[in-house]
């Protein structure tokens, strides 16, 4: 220790990671349920491992700088060839691969509708055969079974909407050409209903849902009405005509069938199988990140959670944590199917669970994190050194200060902190005797703490090998949940696992009850301290509590996982197993009331929620509300027509939402582009030119935003050019012979495959095999006279290169007119939108922890209740939807610069911080919503500091929001919680120093305000990383800004 220039003491470096010896604790044996007392050890292989990893990375890095043997050029080109072809093999085989080769099968099928006369005939004499092929594409096989049965439905979906549009526009053009005699009426009708409305809903529902496979539904739709409405020809010649509908019908099952074959029969992927190995990878990881924070937590160093290992278990946890709720959603499909809902309601039961642990990992994580903060703080109150304060009574003057150390705790006969030596001499019942001796004595009578610092020292000497015990019981059980290896995925429970782990749990809680009675029993209250001091000795308690009530809660949650395992095995491995199709009764759903069951379904929210860029939700008072109240409040009445106004913009307020708009401006451009196929004077043009095409790729350019716009416009029109290249090559080599056509389509599909199953950029993909289609494929069913009436493209003798440049034109005025629609019609910036949505976020948040979160316990339930699992929802669910917008607002061109992705990413990165903050203050209230009397007391004691600190939490969420609102610098004159947040930990400490007022209140009390101390720590550190954003975006403050002009 050295004394620093203003009189503090700083702390060494080493001092963090030294920890006091711990004593040896019994565990609970997983599958005996026996006591054993032996020893231990957290280290994790996967940290070892990691470690190894990083060594051998050290030697190969020592060994460059030797001379190594020369081999010839020879032999180091034939290494290199036989790597490459290893890692191709490695690649074929792998998941991946075999999806690519999935989809190129799947096509080169698909186009044998247009290359084989027998199928073909089935087609009747049109030139769109080639849309088989398209709809393998779209719809390909490299999916599990149940996204299959989904894809399938949608496509059904699909047809059944198109077909309903083109029916109806023909009878409407009958009804008003044949029998009013007023064509143009009904031609305008149709094209203003059928073809702006219809198309404009397609729009609408696409950006509604936000579902891959609904825009993928959406584009076969576009493409079913766009064919019948503007190329068929029956709607303007006032004639009745379901050929063309017909063949959709006969397409759309000829190329889902081929697709729905090759992903059952060649290596079928089963979501629910996948979905069991990603419990398997999960569970791992937790079992994994508990040891590592709890190893790191005993020793007090924050490296061994920046080692490989630790951020390896933490990478492949987010990983495979993402595609956890796809394969839940993909499984539902495949249980619903088999008739097994049980078993499916049964493993969402269990990605519930899984979700809570990982908060309770968090919650782990979240306090270890504030303890290496104190820790890494030095003491600057003065006094001496927490080693000195504890120890030195025992030692004689002149020993040295780290060996006075060592000695104090050799004396009370503990062990190293991490690997645990059992004493050769003792048998077990003397170890026992002499730990619950140690106990009993408060460790050897030490001295009280005289420091915050000495509160960690003295809470790992009492809990740390029970938390020790219990985290070792608890990862030798993570270890063999909950499925063995595959194919089977035989559940792996252990009958004994329960019994064990409630004998485990139940040993931590009672030493840990007695070492929190033992730890703040002994802080010394007879000396009056700073506000300050007071503060980090309950900030260090909070740490100690929250860690082991955290690991508690994980304990319980282990408890509830083992007990729906137990159900599954049950309901799995029960002789005859029972299966039911209740699901197909639709009608229950529609009339249902019971809420509690509808909510149980963590699938049901995201099937049917809506998914609008700027929804607010339901709880939040609206404008009008809040005009209505000080219109109330101020004793003023309207007049009649004030209030009809005001009613009458209610009413239409939905037409003020950002999606309807977008409807609307969708359906209207598409009516516009359709408009000439509907004149006589300019219909042979539209045809000349395959304006369906370009009406096509109008609806697919259409996005929200216009920075989407772009973004998918450049795809779609350079997938185009480059499939229209491809085409033409292709034609010329193969001179229309149908076999060579059909190999360059499948090396041409294996390409684009990969670009829609690996490389992530399906767009370009599908646009690349769609304008391939519609030129090689299109002109070898010409060259078979498939259809007579396209002689301007070279009939039975194609110009391949005049259909490229037709296909190419009418792409490029589709992407051109959607980005002028979407940039002039009710533009909508996503630049613009993200910090509106940011600003909006922030603010609600600000109002949610406005309500103080503890308030309700004291006064029950309450329409001002701090978080419901509704408004989470909604809440993470805009996170997901700002990080959209922030991807999409990269792609949007501006004068003033390019958009500071980066600097926003860690804006949203904190703010998703702090909703974590949110979920765990909101899990903690929710265990029990009646507060014990010790609690109830407590919080009364508090409730002013409380109020104080929450008020200005929530007006530093309302500054930030205006600043972001309004891009305006943040001035110097920011309040800070700190002083508030010392002020409530200040009063906690002067609660436990006064033994009038904690009669009646347990250790366990304090976990609510522990808890409430950490979230509020973390909401205080990340708005100030958000303040140094904004200040980095916006600038500072200058005489320019406050210039009246």
């Amino acid at each position: 220790m050295t004394a620093t220039g203003n009189g503090s003491i700083e702390l060494p470096k080493a001092r963090r990671s030294f920890r006091p010896n711990l004593r040896q604790a019994t565990f609970i044996a997983p599958r005996t349920g026996e006591r054993v007392r032996r020893a231990v050890t957290l280290q994790s292989p996967a940290l070892e491992a990691a470690n190894r990893d990083g060594a051998s990375d050290d030697s190969a890095l020592l060994t460059q700088g030797r001379r190594l043997p020369k081999t010839s050029t020879f032999r180091a080109i034939q290494q290199d060839c036989e790597d490459r072809i290893w890692k191709m093999w490695a690649f074929a085989n792998s998941k991946t691969g075999q999806g690519i080769l999935k989809c190129s099968l799947a096509y080169l099928i698909g186009s044998m509708a247009t290359f084989v006369p027998v199928i073909s005939d089935l087609l009747g004499q049109q030139d769109g055969k080639h849309m088989v092929a398209t709809v393998t594409v779209y719809f390909h096989p490299a999916r599990s079974q149940g996204s299959m049965f989904e894809a399938v439905g949608l496509a059904f979906l699909a047809f059944i909407y198109a077909a309903v549009i083109s029916f109806s526009s023909m009878g409407v053009s009958i009804l008003f050409g044949r029998t009013f005699d007023l064509m143009v009426l009904g031609h305008t009708i149709v094209l203003v209903v059928f073809c702006g409305g219809g198309l404009g809903l397609v729009g609408w529902v696409k950006q509604r849902l936000a579902n891959p496979l609904v825009n993928v539904a959406c584009s076969l739709t576009s493409l079913a009405l766009i064919t019948v409405l503007t190329k068929e020809g029956a709607v303007q010649a006032v004639e009745y005509s379901d050929d063309k509908v017909e063949q959709v019908m006969y397409m759309i099952i000829m190329g889902v069938a081929a697709a729905t074959a090759i992903c059952f029969l060649i290596r079928p992927i089963s979501a629910r199988k996948e979905l069991r190995q990603n419990m398997i990878h999960v569970t791992d990881s937790f079992g994994d990140m508990l040891v590592m924070i709890t190893r790191s937590f005993l020793l007090g160093n924050e490296e061994d959670l920046e080692q490989r290992g630790f951020i390896a278990a933490s990478d492949r946890y987010r990983t495979v944590f993402a595609s956890l709720t796809k394969n839940l959603r993909e499984a539902k499909f495949e249980h619903y199917v088999l008739g097994t809902e049980t078993e499916y309601q049964l493993e969402a039961k269990l990605v519930k669970c899984m979700q809570r642990m990982a908060q309770n990992i968090g919650g782990l994580r979240s306090a270890a994190t504030t303890q290496f903060d104190l820790l890494s703080q030095a003491p600057s109150y003065g006094g001496v050194t927490p080693s000195v304060s504890i120890y030195t009574p025992v030692t004689a003057p002149n020993m040295p200060m780290a060996d006075s150390w060592l000695t104090s705790q050799e004396a009370c006969g503990a062990l190293t902190a991490i690997h645990e030596h059992p004493e050769e001499d003792a048998t077990i019942e003397d170890l026992m005797d002499t730990e619950q001796q140690n106990v009993e004595d408060g460790s050897c009578n030490l001295p009280t703490v005289q420091s915050p610092i000495e509160i960690f020292d003295r809470f790992i000497s009492h809990l740390g090998p029970s938390m020790k015990s219990l985290a070792y019981t608890l990862k030798q059980i993570l270890d063999e949940l909950p499925y063995g290896p595959a194919p089977e995925f035989k559940i792996a429970v252990n009958n004994q696992f329960h019994d064990s782990l409630v004998q485990a749990i139940q040993l931590y809680s009672d030493a840990r009850m007695e070492a929190l009675g033992l730890l703040y029993g002994k802080k010394d209250s007879g000396s009056a301290r700073p506000m300050e001091l007071e503060a980090d000795f309950e900030e260090v308690a909070a740490s100690c509590g929250h860690f082991s009530f955290s690991l508690q809660d994980f304990a319980e949650e282990m408890r509830i996982y083992l007990e729906i395992l137990d159900d599954l095995k049950v309901e799995t491995e029960g002789l005859p197993r029972q299966r039911s199709w209740k699901w197909l009764k639709f009608w229950r759903d529609m009339t249902s009331t019971d809420q509690f069951d509808k909510s149980g379904d963590i699938e049901r929210d995201s099937l049917i929620a809506p998914n609008g860029e700027m929804d607010v939700p339901s709880e939040m008072a609206s404008p009008l509300d809040r005009t209505h109240l000080v219109a109330y409040n101020s004793g003023t009445t309207r007049s009649v027509s004030s209030a009809y106004s005001l009613y009458l913009w209610k009413t239409l307020s939905v037409f003020r939402r950002d999606d309807i708009k977008f409807g609307i401006k969708v359906g209207a451009g598409a009516a516009m582009f359709a408009l000439p196929s509907f004149l006589f004077s300019t219909r042979e043009f539209y045809q000349h030119w395959r304006g369906e095409w370009g009406l096509l790729s109008y609806m697919l350019v259409c996005s929200m935003t216009i920075g989407a716009s772009n973004t998918t416009g450049f795809a779609r029109f350079f997938g185009t050019c480059l499939g229209a290249i491809c085409a033409v090559i292709t034609w010329t080599v193969s001179q229309g012979n149908a076999f060579v056509l059909a190999a360059f389509g499948w090396l041409m599909s294996l390409g684009t495959s990969y670009l829609i199953v690996a490389a992530g950029k399906a767009p370009l993909g599908r646009f690349i095999m769609l304008t391939y289609n519609l030129s090689a494929l299109y002109a070898y069913s010409l060259s078979v006279r498939d259809d007579d009436d396209d002689d301007d493209e070279g009939g039975v003798n194609p110009i391949i290169t005049e259909i490229a440049v037709h296909r190419v034109v009418a792409v490029l005025s589709g992407c051109l007119w959607g980005l002028i629609v979407t940039r002039l019609v009710w533009p909508i910036s996503a630049r613009s939108k993200f910090k509106d949505g940011l600003s909006l976020l922030w603010l609600r948040m600000g109002l949610i922890w406005k309500r103080d979160p503890l308030a309700m316990l004291l006064d029950g339930e309450s329409p001002n209740a701090y978080m419901n699992l509704r408004e989470e929802f909604e809440l993470q669910r805009f996170v997901s939807r700002l990080e959209n917008l922030r991807s999409a607002a990269a792609s949007e061109f501006e004068l003033r610069g390019p958009f500071p992705s980066a600097a926003y990413g860690r804006i949203l990165k904190s703010t998703s911080k702090m909703l974590d903050a949110f979920h765990a203050m909101n899990v903690v209230i929710n265990k029990d919503l009646k507060a014990s009397d010790g609690e109830a007391q407590l919080l009364r004691y508090t409730i002013g500091e409380r109020a104080q600190l929450c008020s200005r939490i929530s007006h530093l969420f309302q500054v930030l929001a205006s600043s972001m609102k309004l891009e305006f610098p943040l001035n110097d004159a920011v309040p800070s919680t700190d002083h508030a947040r010392d002020r409530l930990l200040a009063r906690i400490f002067k609660y436990r120093r006064d033994d009038k007022v904690t009669q009646g209140t347990t250790d366990e009390d304090y976990g609510l305000l522990y808890a409430y101390a950490l979230v509020t720590g973390q909401l205080s550190k990340e708005i100030r990383e958000i303040g140094k954003e904004i200040e980095m975006l916006f600038g500072v403050l200058d005489e320019d800004m406050f210039k009246l002009q």
